[in-house]
This record gives C-alpha cells, sequence and structure tokens, in this order.
C-alpha cells in the first residue's frame, strides 16, 4: 500500500491527503500538538517510525525563526529513509522581485528571507528523489478573494504595475500527484496560467458577490499588516511550463476566474 507522512497537515497538504485517502493511501500527518489523528510534530519516535513506513514524504512546513524545523529535528532520518519519493512546499517567493518580468525556475533565488532561500536549496540538496514545488498566492474554498471581500478586509492598492500570480489548492494537489510517476526530481513552479494585478480579483470578486467596490487607496493609506506589505514588494509572472512539459500536469482551473467560480459554488454564495 502507498504510505505518506506529511510534515505539517495545513490547507494546501490537507487537500492533497484528502485525495490522497480517497485513492486508498495511507496517509499521516504532523501538527503541532498531535490533534485529532495526527502525529505531534516533537514525538521523535511516533515520527522516526512513520519515516519508516512511509514511500512517500511530503513537507509543507515553512521555515521558524530562521530555520527549517523539520530538516534541524528530522533532517538525518530523512536523509536515510527507505521512501521514494520526497517532496517540499516552497515558495516562489525565493525568486525576489523580477519588476513583472516572468520567471521560471532556473531564476536566481534572491528573496527577501534567507531562512526560505536557505531551506529551499537545503530541500533540493537532502537526497536524490527530492521535488520542490515553489508556490505563489495560495486560494481556494475558505480562503479566496470572495471571503475577504465577505469580510471586509479586501484592499484596492494604487499600485498600477503591480502583478502576482496564484495557484488554486486543488491544482497543488493534482501537481503533487502527477509527480509520483512523471518527471525527475527537481525543481517545479506550479502556478496557473494568468498572472494579474490583485486589483483585478478584488473587482471580479465584488462584481460576482454583487458589492460594492472598496477605495483605491496608496500602499500607506490601506493599512495592510507586515505580510501583506511584504505582497505588495514584489513583482513577478510565473511560468509553469516545467511542470506542464516534465509532469504532465495542467490546472484544472487555468484563470483566477475558473478558480473563484469554483470556490463560490464550492461555498454557495
Amino acid at each position: 500500500m502507498a504510505n505518506m507522512l506529511i510534515f505539517g497537515m495545513g490547507y494546501a497538504a490537507g487537500q492533497l491527503a484528502d485525495r490522497l485517502r480517497a485513492r486508498g493511501w495511507d496517509v499521516r500527518g504532523t501538527t503541532r500538538d498531535g490533534r485529532g489523528d495526527s502525529l505531534a510534530f516533537a514525538d521523535e519516535a511516533a515520527v522516526i517510525g512513520a519515516l519508516r513506513d512511509a514511500t512517500h514524504i511530503l513537507s509543507s512546513v515553512p521555515p521558524t525563526d530562521g530555520i527549517d524545523p523539520v530538516l534541524a529535528r528530522y533532517g538525518q532520518a530523512l536523509a536515510v529513509a527507505p521512501g521514494r519519493w520526497t517532496g517540499y512546499l516552497s515558495s516562489t517567493g525565493v525568486y525576489g522581485d523580477a519588476g513583472g518580468a516572468w520567471v521560471d525556475e532556473g531564476a536566481p533565488v534572491k528573496g527577501r528571507r534567507a531562512d526560505r532561500n536557505a531551506a529551499d536549496a537545503a530541500w533540493v540538496a537532502l537526497r536524490g528523489d527530492v521535488r520542490v514545488f515553489r508556490l505563489p498566492g495560495i486560494y481556494g474554498p475558505g480562503r479566496s478573494i470572495l471571503d475577504r471581500i465577505e469580510a471586509g478586509r479586501a484592499h484596492r492598492v494604487d499600485l498600477p504595475e503591480q502583478v502576482f500570480s496564484r495557484i488554486h489548492v486543488d491544482d497543488i494537489a493534482s501537481g503533487v500527484i502527477a509527480s509520483f510517476k512523471e518527471g525527475p526530481a527537481g525543481v517545479y513552479n506550479l502556478a496557473d496560467d494568468e498572472p494579474c494585478h490583485q486589483n483585478r480579483l478584488v473587482e471580479w470578486g465584488c462584481a460576482m458577490l454583487g458589492t460594492p467596490l472598496p477605495p483605491l487607496r496608496t500602499l500607506d493609506e490601506a493599512g495592510l499588516s507586515p505580510a501583506a506589505r511584504a505582497f505588495y514588494a514584489e513583482n513577478r509572472r510565473v511560468a509553469n511550463g516545467k511542470a506542464k512539459r516534465m509532469l504532465g500536469w495542467a490546472p484544472e482551473y487555468p484563470t483566477w476566474r475558473e478558480g473563484l467560480a469554483a470556490c463560490k459554488r464550492s461555498s454557495r454564495r
């Protein structure tokens, strides 16, 4: 039986776990506190035992306080684990600001966060079967611009040249699954086909919901959190051609239009 161990059962990893379980996989996952049927991350005996049993291993845990907690605690065990496939969910933030240009997997790693860049490189080098998936802005049911509009947290920011890439959570799962049988180890961007300005999503979402547009504000006037301001500090388009060529993958939601329509249907708005 195929057996996956997932470090960090968050939003994207949880969607992948659901798909695999529906296919008959045995999936174990770690959380900080071991809630439900998950393993507590700090329970080394249980985690090492799960590593020995796993045919597939995935980490979705980002660096914290400058270090990758999975590699710091379990790196040695991961390097010699008997599994045949290893994956890591990274971020297209490792590319840094490209001034709106397209970036592919050969672009230099020069992101603002040195810990994220270092973790990405460390996973690539960990063992010969590692697939690193660099992800842009993730959205899906319960975590889309539609939810932010309804909560009054959507912003339109007056940065007309800004552009971002995105990925629906379902398309992350399908990209990871495609790599089980297709394509060599290495780095893959998983992104949709149409980068665009965040304001375009806000406008589209407001039209879908019949909601008035929020006012157009400067970055300072918007009162964004430091994390949100950092989102606007970088400008790039993410190319997904390698994943299409090597993995035979294509996004089910090639643009945010299809993705937001699916989010709307799923919540029965």
